[in-house]
């Protein structure tokens, strides 16, 4: 159910206070990747799993089901959270990070998707988005690895790295319980010969065959 939108935004202020970024210090073995396909009042989720760093795909965590609430910038973990728990429940591996395709802290109120699931799952996140919600940056390097940090309100919010040679950048953030280096260098180490990691990449790819699988049309 949605939530008013004043209601929302007190939720998300509470929540925000919540956020930990703090150093990732067990080994990675296992990193998942979440993205959500939306058509009418449909909605998929995938989450992949990866082994790292040679990402080899290893599970899948898939959920559907009817979403209520419209698409509103700056509020999408209340559309698309609640399927997410649901697909992330369903994984017999579980990763030891997540890179969801959406933001962090990189949010007007510090709690955009990624930090909004992992704090409700107490699971460490990484924001890994296409574009900006907010903040002003200079542009990074052409070179793979280059980044620039994106400014809020006078405070580090987030990267913006560019994944590949030349190709427009993505939008890195913390999640919840890692720290910002350490994202970058996970979404790197996790991104081939594609602009996106390649957890998230393979999530987009099953979740829009999942969906023409069930007759629904993107």
């Amino acid at each position: 159910m949605c939530l008013p939108l004043e209601e929302a935004k007190r939720l998300q202020k509470e929540l925000s206070k919540k956020v930990k970024i703090t150093p990732f210090e067990k080994e990675i073995f296992y990193v998942g990747g979440v993205d959500v396909c939306i058509k009418d009042d449909m909605g998929l989720a995938c989450v992949v799993v990866m082994d790292y760093p040679y990402l080899k795909k290893v599970d899948v965590g898939i959920a559907k089901r009817k979403i209520n609430c419209p698409y509103i910038p700056g509020f999408l973990s209340f559309r698309e959270g609640p399927i997410i728990v649901d697909a992330i429940k369903r994984l017999r591996i579980e990763p030891d990070v997540f890179i969801f395709d959406g933001q962090g802290i990189a949010h007007p109120r510090g709690i955009g998707i990624a930090s909004h699931v992992g704090i409700l799952l107490d699971i460490p996140t990484i924001g890994c988005a296409k574009s900006i919600l907010c903040g002003t940056y200079k542009e990074p390097g052409i070179e793979k690895g280059s980044w620039s940090p994106l400014l809020y309100k006078g405070e580090k919010v987030g990267a913006v790295l560019r994944t590949r040679k030349n190709v427009k950048p993505v939008i890195v953030s913390v999640g919840h319980k890692i720290e910002l280096e350490q994202c970058i260098r996970i979404v790197l180490n996790c991104c081939t010969k594609y602009r996106l990691p390649e957890p998230v990449r393979q999530a987009h790819i099953i979740a829009g065959k999942e969906m023409k699988s069930n007759g629904i049309s993107l």
